[in-house]
């Protein structure tokens, strides 16, 4: 009798531990987990996903057919390896997982500058199109990591990654429809999406499909600024805020110094010198080249001129040491900044890149994004830097 049951034993034994370290594995890969960052992993994640019932079916037949002769034999042993596995299944699917960690608000509340309960000091993702606006406090975004919301009678998705530090804004669209989309984890530090339907993984600091039916597709991203909300409503005074949803308080409160560059956590903490992992760049990309600004430069100098692939452009900072913003420069001559008035020779404009006097063509404005340098340099590989 001894000798039928050592077989089925290997055979429970083999289906308990298998889909333990299945359901571990088809976590790690995708969350900040020890090493799992650093990884080129995304396919095999993409796997195991695709995949997981086939690999649970599998594991769960092994234990269900050694469970009961296992028993006979070391019942507390069973009993023990049972909610051993089941702990670790339910902790990995309903605790670890990034849908049940993070939320998209509840219900999505603008207000106008008057009834807005935001402080003026805040950083916002400013979004303004068909001349409609609207900002997107960073504390907020940067728990929730993505808003749906409709600008303009067209649908917009606006992420933001605290672990790179950066938001995009994307039209939700693939292949033409309209797409809604869940946080399914992260790859070297970037927050990645699913769309419901096709089930590929998104990037959020490109917009592109790194895994799945789509890869190699890439979401329409729109334009975007992030400068404080002080400065915001003055370039825009007619734009909406988005207020907090008093349900995800306490997330929101666990990020209220996100913004100036004092949070403390492992993840989302600032590098005060220049060039370490957490230091604050801003990146512009032009084609397939792309430069990073020193955010302690920029705070030196105000305003940085700079040329990518033979394209004259500057970045310059606003009084407030928060509120960033580029521009092409319309010849090789050099800009700078007084009194945040950005000055060329006798021309002047606003932040806004218009001019103060007539007849002088508007600023045509350039992508630029702050971001943690560990980022920029994934994620735009050969990156060149702009340093004090």
């Amino acid at each position: 009798m001894t000798q039928k049951i050592k077989p089925m034993k290997k055979i429970f034994y083999t289906g308990i531990i298998g889909l333990i370290l299945f359901e571990i594995l088809k976590v790690y890969f995708i969350m900040p987990m020890p090493g799992s960052q650093e990884m080129h992993s995304i396919d095999a994640a993409y796997f195991i996903e695709s995949w997981k019932w086939i690999f649970r079916l599998l594991f769960g037949a092994f234990i269900l057919a050694g469970v009961l002769p296992t028993f006979k034999s070391k019942p507390l042993a069973v009993v023990l390896s049972m909610g051993i596995c089941i702990v670790i299944v339910y902790y990995f699917n309903f605790k670890l997982q990034a849908d049940k960690m993070f939320y998209q608000p509840n219900d999505i509340v603008m207000a106008d500058s008057d009834s807005n309960a935001i402080p003026m000091d805040k950083l916002v993702i400013g979004i303004h199109l068909n001349g409609e606006s609207r900002a997107y406090p960073i504390q907020l975004i940067a728990y929730h990591h993505q808003v749906m919301d409709t600008l303009s009678e067209k649908p917009i998705m606006v992420t933001y990654c605290s672990v790179c530090r950066t938001g995009r804004v994307f039209e939700p669209y693939v292949k033409g429809q309209p797409e809604s989309f869940r946080l399914v984890g992260m790859d070297h530090f970037n927050a990645m999406f699913e769309d419901k339907t096709t089930k590929s993984w998104w990037r959020q600091v490109t917009g592109e499909a790194i895994a799945g039916p789509l890869k190699g597709e890439v979401l329409p991203e729109l334009f975007s600024q992030q400068m404080t909300l002080e400065k915001w409503l003055e370039l825009y005074p007619k734009s909406k805020v988005l207020q907090p949803d008093s349900a995800f308080q306490e997330e929101y409160d666990g990020l209220k110094d996100y913004d100036f560059g004092i949070e403390r956590g492992d993840l989302t903490r600032t590098d005060t010198l220049s060039w370490k992992e957490k230091s604050w760049v801003v990146g512009v990309q032009v084609g397939d080249s792309s430069k990073a600004v020193d955010w302690n430069k920029l705070k030196k100098e105000r305003i940085i001129n700079l040329t990518i692939s033979g394209k004259d452009m500057f970045i310059a900072l606003a009084a407030d040491n928060q509120s960033f913003f580029a521009f092409e420069r319309p010849d090789d001559s050099e800009f700078h900044m007084k009194n945040d008035t950005l000055v060329n020779g006798i021309q002047k404009y606003n932040l806004s890149g218009i001019p103060i006097s007539k007849d002088v063509p508007p600023l045509k404005r350039v992508k630029a994004y702050q971001e943690f340098w560990h980022s920029w340099r994934t994620f735009h590989p050969g990156a060149k830097k702009i340093e004090l």
